[in-house]
């Protein structure tokens, strides 16, 4: 890993860390997905791997440090695994696809990882024996307020960063 990716890393890890404690202290956590945001934005400034990696560790250790996520239900495995995975179709498009809008490559990646979360919510609610159907809607259904938060934030904040000492091409990240 690049020291520039290092940084930020660690710089949008600790947010990721900070958040929740001041979206649930306002009882808006949950809704508002706050872990996500600064995870997911990482994604527009590093490289995939970099990016899905810190996706990959911050829940599970939020939840080994705070208790949040919980590991029971296995919230903070369901999140990490939905984060690297927008992380890395976030970069991948990126890479692929470098005229993509950022609004696009975004909500594409976001509806995936919502996807991937429905699924393996389904797939551990029908091991707890739980109302699956209901379990995985749900969790679908939870989140929009982040989602929607997300979409407002990080395409200008992407924006700024590439208009205001970015690179001239609006990319981001050096090799990608």
């Amino acid at each position: 890993m690049r020291p520039r990716e290092l940084a930020y890393c660690g710089i949008f890890g600790a947010a990721a860390l900070l958040l929740p404690f001041l979206f649930h202290v306002l009882q808006l956590g949950r809704a508002f997905l706050p872990m996500y945001l600064p995870l997911v934005a990482l994604a527009f400034f590093v490289r995939p791997g970099p990016a899905a990696l810190t996706a990959l560790l911050v829940p599970p250790l939020s939840g080994a440090v705070t208790g949040m996520p919980p590991f029971y239900p296995p919230v903070a495995p369901v999140m990490a695994a939905e984060l690297a995975l927008m992380a890395l179709l976030i970069g991948g498009a990126r890479r692929r696809l470098p005229r993509l809008p950022v609004w696009a490559a975004l909500a594409a990646a976001l509806a995936a990882g919502r996807c991937l979360s429905a699924g393996l919510y389904y797939g551990v609610a029908r091991v707890l024996e739980l109302p699956a159907a209901f379990v995985a809607g749900i969790s679908l259904l939870s989140g929009w307020p982040g989602l929607a938060l997300m979409l407002a934030v990080i395409p200008p904040l992407v924006r700024l960063a590439a208009g205001g000492g970015g690179r001239r091409d609006g990319r981001l990240c050096d090799g990608g």
